[in-house]
């Protein structure tokens, strides 16, 4: 194709080639769907890749770390009483002590603290091993502003509407039921003098909800999450959650309060999902749990 003049320079016609064509490049491809539904804690999709658990393989090995910061954690708790026991002469004695309506503070306290260790520990192996080695991200442990309120709200919900819409029917059976459901409480915090009862109240309400919460809404829960997750958006969650929320009754070995506490799990468990976080379960467990206090303490009727 001949050259074409476009001017003078010094007196002289200049040709200029014409411009050179550059290709495009072809848009970027779309990320691939998400895989499976949004664990709690995380934020959303694609913002710092999939949460953990991150395959169905690691949500088995974060189920097996559970079941077995679990049983650890009964051991251990054992082995402190019998240490106890033992530095304070009632090592003859220990299982009647365990076994009384009212134990004396050092056994429920000690059979608290080897179970805390059991399931923390799990927690951070999960985390270290399986996860990315930040509990606070890896188990959702944040909170916000709303977090207290919506937390009261659910606590009292559970004590005073759905477990008496669970258990009036049964009451018509058994007139003693009140006083039964009331008697796990009163093994836990019923009976101390002052101090005591202040050291067991505390930890009831403020220790033993953050602890439980990472166990079960953290750790539990986003291994059901994950391992149902091919289950599909609705199914997946939902045998997620009531998972969670039986093995949250199982595991505290109470029969006649089973039912209870699983459908209580499984509100906790509903929130966790819902908010992706652990903010409102936490203060929904712990105003549970003093209500559960006040009402042992207070029999008079401050409470109920």
């Amino acid at each position: 194709m001949p050259k074409r003049p476009t001017g003078s320079e010094s007196g002289r016609l200049t040709e200029v080639s014409p411009p050179s064509v550059l290709p495009v490049a072809p848009p970027p491809a779309a990320p691939p769907p998400w895989p499976g539904p949004v664990a709690p804690g995380i934020g959303a999709p694609g913002d710092k890749g999939e949460p953990p658990p991150r395959t169905v393989g690691d949500a088995g090995t974060w189920l097996l770390i559970a079941a077995a910061g679990f049983a650890g954690g009964q051991i251990l708790s054992s082995v402190i009483l019998v240490a106890i026991a033992s530095a304070n002469g009632h090592l003859s004695d220990l299982s009647a002590l365990a076994a009384q309506t009212v134990p004396p503070a050092w056994v429920v306290v000690g059979g608290l603290v080897g179970l805390w260790i059991g399931f923390v520990g799990a927690v951070f192996m999960a985390s270290r091993f399986r996860g990315t080695r930040s509990v606070v991200a890896d188990m959702g442990l944040r909170f916000k502003r709303w977090d207290v309120l919506i937390g009261i709200v659910a606590g009292l919900f559970g004590q005073y509407v759905l477990l008496t819409l669970l258990y009036l029917p049964w009451e018509h059976v058994d007139r003693n039921l009140s006083r039964e459901l009331q008697q796990p409480a009163k093994h836990l915090t019923g009976g101390f003098p002052g101090f005591d009862l202040a050291v067991i109240a505390f930890l009831t309400v403020v220790i033993v909800p953050v602890v439980e919460e990472l166990f079960f809404r953290g750790l539990v829960l986003r291994g059901f999450l994950r391992l149902f997750g091919r289950a599909g958006r609705i199914l997946g969650p939902l045998l997620a959650v009531t998972s969670t929320g039986i093995v949250f009754g199982l595991a505290h070995a109470e029969l006649l309060e089973l039912l209870g506490l699983a459908a209580f799990g499984i509100v906790l468990s509903v929130m966790a999902y819902k908010f992706k976080r652990l903010g409102p379960c936490i203060f929904a467990h712990a105003t549970f749990n003093l209500v559960a206090v006040l009402a042992i303490a207070y029999p008079s009727g401050i409470v109920r």
